[in-house]
């Protein structure tokens, strides 16, 4: 039974209108920033999440573990949150499992990539693929899978960088075929590359939306959402570039506190202790608060 309310359809409903774009969330904190600042979707970065529990990005997390960190972040916000699931955690079985624990905790969708296990970051070399037809299976057993049939299944090819445009082109199309949502050509190195897949994939009658990964430090040059939408593209992620800066700026404090043994000339950089609160929601709990004690109160007068 369809549900009459999804985040899965509220994403479709979105992407029915606009572009767009999705920072990465690899906390709920970070996520409850990203709906603060009116973004409208985010994005549940695998590197996100593992550099977050000490780890590569080689595929080293657990379904358990993905989902459990996912469900936090996503049920922390009311915006709608994809997530990537890298190779799916095994084979057809597994990725059917896998979407139905996504679905159940709260996600709006999953991406899905082609590589074989150990997985590489999409950005560095010596990738391998599995087959056109695995890859197939995994999308096959994923729409299978989902009740909800507005759960949104990317399909990430990581094709450019081993076998090349044209190929990342043909599997991107039957990946379609085989009832993928939305397609990710990851690694693509220039906006001619952009263009020149978007165009071709529609030529062979491919009209899935499409995704663009505006990471950074990697192949991809660093172009503007909306130039990413003059080129065909409907989803933008900004999958780690939260966790860079948070990263870099602790960096910094550590530093401060090292060399001067206080962050005194810090506070300017900081949040407030009351911003941090309001993000919270602090005084909604308190009040929540209050109004079971009240409520304890007249229960016992009466």
């Amino acid at each position: 039974m369809q549900p009459p309310f999804s985040k899965a359809r509220r994403l479709r409903e979105l992407l029915d209108r606009q572009t767009l774009v999705l920072p990465g969330a690899f906390n709920a904190l970070t996520a409850m920033q990203i709906e603060r600042a009116e973004f409208h979707a985010l994005y549940v970065s695998g590197a996100g999440l593992s550099a977050t529990r000490g780890l590569p990005d080689i595929g080293l997390m657990s379904l358990t573990e993905v989902v459990s960190d996912a469900a936090t972040i996503a049920n922390a916000v009311t915006i709608p949150a994809i997530v990537d699931v890298d190779t799916g955690f095994g084979p057809p079985l597994v990725v059917m499992r896998a979407v139905k624990e996504f679905e159940r905790a709260g996600l709006a969708g999953i991406q899905i990539e082609d590589q074989e296990l150990p997985k590489k970051c999409g950005h560095l070399p010596g990738k391998r693929l599995v087959s056109t037809s695995d890859m197939v299976n995994k999308i096959c057993a994923a729409t299978d899978a989902r009740r909800d049939q507005d759960f949104f299944i990317i399909a990430r090819t990581d094709a450019r960088a081993v076998e090349g445009l044209d190929a990342a082109v043909r599997r991107a199309r039957t990946y379609i075929d085989a009832g993928a949502d939305a397609i990710f050509p990851e690694a693509l190195e220039s906006a001619d590359e952009f263009r020149a897949f978007a165009r071709q994939l529609i030529k062979e009658g491919g009209k899935a939306p499409l995704v663009a990964n505006m990471t950074e430090f990697g192949k991809t040059p660093y172009l503007r959402v909306g130039e990413f939408e003059d080129l065909g593209y409907r989803l933008v992620l900004f999958p780690v570039t939260a966790l860079r800066m948070a990263t870099k700026a602790i960096d910094q404090m550590l530093s401060e506190v090292k060399s001067r043994g206080s962050q005194r000339d810090l506070l300017g950089q900081m949040y407030t202790r009351q911003q941090l609160y309001d993000l919270l929601r602090y005084a909604e709990y308190e009040q929540r608060d209050r109004q079971f004690h009240s409520t304890d109160e007249n229960h016992a007068d009466g």
